[in-house]
């Protein structure tokens, strides 16, 4: 699959879980407005844009994505349902999908990630809602959209002058 189809394909899949590239630029913005004057919600949307240009971003994204949606149509076996589709907390298999994005950009990511994580504004908090609903797996997906968000936020800190 060429790159720029395999691009494509993961914001179709990004849209089609309900998440915008402008929301994850606002979660984008959220982390690094206090360290960047003149930011603006375009030139985070520009870095989440070049994050997703990434192979290794749009590997986790994919699979993550499909994971949820195979949770959804009960398709993964015994255990590994039951632990996708209740989000539990110790299963962290959908933070190590994360990390290997956060990886692209340097150790900022991390504690970007953990933030968001832990605090999930804007469609985070929304995500992490539909999670809850009934027949709705949003396991990956929550940490996906924060982790590209951090990892946008790390590349405007990391290209920010001094």
């Amino acid at each position: 699959m060429e790159k720029i189809l395999l691009e494509e394909l993961v914001i179709k899949k990004i849209n089609d879980r309900g998440v915008t590239l402008e929301q994850i630029a606002e979660l984008t913005y959220f982390l690094q407005s206090n360290y960047y004057d003149g930011l603006t919600l375009e030139i985070c949307l520009h870095n989440v844009e070049a994050v997703l240009k990434k192979r290794e971003v749009q590997n986790a994204v994919l699979t993550g994505i499909r994971l949820d949606e195979l949770a959804e149509m009960n398709l993964l076996e015994g255990p590994l349902q039951e632990m996708v589709n209740n989000d539990y907390s110790l299963y962290g298999i959908d933070e190590i999908l994360a990390f290997s994005i956060l990886n692209v950009y340097g150790s900022i990511g991390f504690t970007n990630y953990g933030y968001i994580d832990k605090l999930k504004p804007g469609i985070l908090g929304e995500i992490d809602q539909r999670g809850k609903a009934e027949g709705c797996c949003q396991t990956f997906m929550d940490d996906l959209v924060g982790a590209i968000a951090a990892a946008a936020a790390s590349r405007i800190a990391h290209r920010k002058e001094a």
